[in-house]
């Protein structure tokens, strides 16, 4: 097992690819840290699990796992995860920063009407959440002399499309986590500490179906935009997070790896 005797923290982790994250890297041989403002969300979106919970999914594969809800755009909710993650297992060596999302009104998200509330709801739960998790976790990482970081962004910060537009406070936000992510790694390199960012495109999750069929979104037009002429599932992103933490990347830090089937590639 690649990451047998390492202790890995995934926020957003209780649905969707925060789910597919956790599950990889425990079949990877990690111990696994679930985090999420609500440890039951998956019922909302009528997402299926094998157990009651992630974390007892995790312990299913025969690794232990901690389940921690909180608020991560709170400072506080960040600094309890990463206490609790050390008092339980004594390190940190994998930190995936998943929680996130948009979930602001499609009508007043384009750049010249995005509304403060919008813009501080998408950088607080995008980029705030991603910074003070890092924060608070690097100084476990910097003490072991190691540490994978992972932030997970969006296709839509790198791609100023028709459908990006309407999603401008969220694609902003995470465009904040993908610099965010090129500073901390120049930063952390001579720490042993590797730092890049994951980019899905259109993932066909629970949660993202259910806003698709909300907004008319992830329909064929977006589909025939795709070189690869299929929208990805969970499984295409968890592959890539399993580069960026095991040692078949050990070379690599600051990079933005796009998940999207080439879609960044075509004009929309």
């Amino acid at each position: 097992m690649k990451l047998l005797g390492q202790v890995a923290i995934v926020t957003g982790a209780a649905r969707g690819l925060g789910r597919a994250y956790a599950l990889r890297l425990a079949a990877l041989g990690a111990d696994v840290v679930i985090a999420d403002i609500d440890l039951e969300s998956a019922k909302a979106f009528e997402e299926e699990l094998t157990a009651a919970t992630v974390s007892d999914e995790v312990r299913a594969l025969g690794r232990r796992s901690l389940g921690v809800q909180g608020d991560l755009t709170q400072r506080a909710a960040a600094r309890e995860l990463v206490a609790r993650t050390l008092a339980e297992f004594g390190r940190i060596d994998i930190l995936v920063n998943n929680a996130g999302g948009a979930f602001t009104p499609a009508e007043r998200s384009t750049a010249s009407l995005v509304p403060d509330e919008d813009t501080a709801l998408m950088f607080g739960v995008n980029y705030l959440s991603a910074l003070y998790c890092c924060q608070e976790a690097v100084p476990a990482m910097r003490a072991q002399g190691a540490g994978v970081i992972v932030n997970i962004a969006t296709m839509a910060a790198l791609d100023v499309s028709k459908s990006a537009t309407r999603l401008v406070p969220y694609s902003v936000a995470k465009g904040a986590v993908l610099q965010y992510t090129r500073y901390l790694a120049a930063e952390l390199g001579p720490d042993g500490i590797r730092v890049n960012c994951l980019s899905p495109g259109g993932m066909l999750t629970a949660r993202i179906r259910k806003q698709a069929a909300e907004r008319g979104m992830l329909g064929d037009k977006e589909m025939r935009r795709i070189p690869l002429r299929r929208f990805g599932v969970e499984e295409d992103c968890a592959n890539v997070l399993e580069f960026l933490v095991t040692p078949l990347s050990g070379y690599v830090t600051g990079q933005c790896i796009s998940v999207c089937g080439g879609a960044v590639l075509t004009p929309s």
